[in-house]
């Protein structure tokens, strides 16, 4: 059993870049809704608290403590004998809790500040007395709770940071795991080592181990897997821990739904050789009911049960398969659920919420648990090529959901071919590796052009390219405008239905890294 911190979200949009952080020092962490209950004091019933929980975050958000329809708060989360950290949202909460007061700021701050180091508290140890945080809050805590000390504060926060060292509870008004902060994760360390006193034992190869212990205890001595293999890094990654633990009992399909790039289908065939591996043609089978389908959710919703029933289908050929293997990733899960407290469903992932009530096989997911970086350590780990590790991300959902509007053979063939434009030369300028995602968009809007003196009245499209890490935030890629000419001119040129090339400048967020 990992030491663990836990988080609750209170509907923050930097919540899973806490989770990050601290697992980027070894401890384990998980992400769980503010509306969670507290577990009864130790040895109380069933739901006693996990004893390898070291710890408690208390996330930021976009509410005032004081609002008729703030974010619920099991109080009984303060009792459970663990050290606390509220962080924006959550030291407010932590004020209103202890009997202090927060009210609206009189100098609102969002950005960067500087912040000054008062004290000698363990939290802030190491930090230089004056470092610059980034700071997003309208509310700020007004009257410190009895017994709290002001550890930290700036020009327009007079209380940047409080501590109460017997109550084991401190609270922050700026945000440490942005990389804005400059002493973020030095105050993170602080607060999982020097006071939660949390081990560092959470690694990917003691990941994997786990992992294939759990799945043989899932699927038993004779139980047969279906893997749904992409060819993408999550899938591959799930493949090669699923074979670790049950051979040639794992079978993997890879579904040509039409969706794809081009060329995947061959790739894919050569490349997981090794692999058993049935390829499926059901390219019908997805874009006939795709048809005139241009709603987005409507789009994933389709699309995964027709993955579900293909590979429902499969299965028979296997007496004992009685498992979907899936590269669901944490993110995925996170988006996809209302999983953040009060915050909204983003969009609704293949793997998750698009998979039909009824579907016959139960799921497996190994990698349901990590973030996109770790799944390509796990991957070096496994032993899997460098080209299968680092390849981009690809969505289950294909080209269905770069493909605007209605989804159709004539306007995929047109978008296949300026998507392997812009793969062939972002490679070319050996850029592959740096940028996260790299990819073209078809957009449902016509446009008047000219070519060799002749009128055309042809769709757009748009090119993005995006710097992250885990795929949660995303910055647009500064990409040389030689380069971006360049690709524009061979797409216009080349692809007979594009006539005009925009290049998107949008960050997630507010945006999403896919268009769909």
């Amino acid at each position: 059993m990992h030491d663990q911190i836990l988080i609750l979200d209170f509907g923050s949009q930097y919540t899973q870049l806490i989770a990050r952080r601290i697992r980027e020092q070894g401890v384990y962490c998980e992400i769980h809704p503010c509306t969670r209950a507290a577990p009864l004091p130790t040895g109380v019933g069933e739901a006693a608290r996990n004893p390898a929980l070291k710890g408690i975050v208390l996330s930021g958000g976009p509410s005032s403590v004081y609002e008729a329809d703030a974010p619920p708060f099991d109080s009984a989360w303060l009792a459970q004998g663990v050290p606390v950290l509220g962080i924006c949202y959550g030291m407010q909460l932590l004020t209103l809790a202890n009997g202090g007061e927060v009210r609206g700021a009189a100098h609102r701050e969002y950005g960067s500040a500087e912040l000054e180091n008062m004290g000698d508290d363990l939290l802030l140890d190491g930090v230089p007395r004056k470092s610059p945080v980034w700071m997003s809050h309208g509310d700020s805590v007004a009257g410190v709770p009895p017994g709290f000390s002001v550890i930290a504060r700036s020009a327009n926060c007079p209380v940047a940071a409080f501590a109460h060292s017997e109550k084991r509870q401190w609270g922050i008004q700026f945000h440490p795991e942005v990389t804005h902060t400059r002493e973020g994760v030095r105050l993170l360390r602080n607060f999982v080592f020097g006071i939660c006193h949390a081990r560092a034992d959470w690694s990917m190869g003691g990941f994997v181990d786990e992992q294939v212990a759990r799945i043989r205890e899932q699927v038993g001595e004779t139980g047969e897997v279906i893997c749904a293999l992409s060819g993408g890094v999550d899938s591959s990654v799930a493949a090669a821990i699923l074979h670790r633990a049950i051979g040639k009992r794992l079978h993997c399909i890879f579904v040509d739904n039409g969706l794809l790039r081009k060329g995947e289908r061959e790739s894919v065939r050569a490349e997981f050789h090794d692999f058993d591996l049935t390829v499926v043609d059901a390219t019908e089978r997805f874009l006939t009911p795709l048809a005139g389908v241009t709603d987005p959710e409507a789009k994933r919703k389709i699309i995964g049960e027709q993955f579900i029933r293909v590979f429902e289908r499969e299965s028979e050929r296997f007496s004992n398969a009685g498992w979907l293997a899936q590269g669901t990733l944490y993110p995925d899960v996170i988006e996809s659920v209302s999983f953040k407290g009060p915050s909204a469903t983003i969009k609704s992932h293949h793997n998750v919420g698009g998979l039909p009530p009824d579907m016959k096989l139960k799921l497996i997911e190994p990698l349901r648990e990590l973030f996109k970086d770790e799944v390509r350590v796990v991957g070096t780990t496994l032993g899997l090529s460098e080209a299968r590790v680092w390849r981009q991300p690809f969505p289950g959902p294909g080209l269905a959901v770069r493909c605007l509007g209605s989804v159709t053979p004539e306007r995929l063939a047109v978008l296949r071919e300026a998507e392997a434009i812009v793969d062939e030369e972002i490679r070319a300028a050996g850029l592959y590796r740096e940028i996260w995602q790299s990819f073209a968009v078809l957009l449902p809007v016509r446009s008047v052009g000219v070519m060799g003196d002749n009128r055309t009245y042809e769709e757009t499209c748009a090119i993005r390219a995006v710097h992250s890490q885990d795929g949660m935030t995303a910055s647009v890629a500064h990409l040389p405008m030689e380069l971006l000419t360049r690709m524009s001119t061979r797409i216009i040129n080349s692809v007979r239905g594009i006539n005009r090339v925009v290049y998107d400048i949008s960050s997630k967020p507010p945006g999403t890294i896919e268009w769909e």
